[in-house]
């Protein structure tokens, strides 16, 4: 199993939800309005008067099998909005109930 993190602007939650019901990934959570900032070429997300935009952020754990397909479909999000701002981390996960 693994443990997928996906921060992404708040502009693009029906997307990263399509993209997760699309791959049948079913168990998530999800934080709305989390304030950040990338450590690429992305601005800060605040919800300030300044920085206005605002993330969040999903934690799913699924099959390693699926990990490959998930990423392609991020990615590809990722590259036709960039501006906007998608990261997803990977980690080892292991079910314990």
């Amino acid at each position: 199993m693994k443990t997928v993190f996906i921060v992404y602007n708040q502009a693009l939650t029906e997307k990263v939800e399509h993209v997760l019901d699309k791959l049948s990934i079913r168990g998530y959570s999800r934080w709305p309005q989390v304030q950040g900032r990338g450590t690429k070429n992305g601005e800060p997300h605040q919800g300030t008067h300044t920085w206005p935009a605002m993330n969040e952020a999903i934690l799913t754990v699924i099959e390693e099998s699926g990990i490959k397909e998930l990423m392609e479909h991020l990615n590809h999000l990722n590259d036709n909005a960039e501006m906007q701002g998608l990261r997803a981390f990977i980690w080892d996960a292991e079910v314990g109930v």
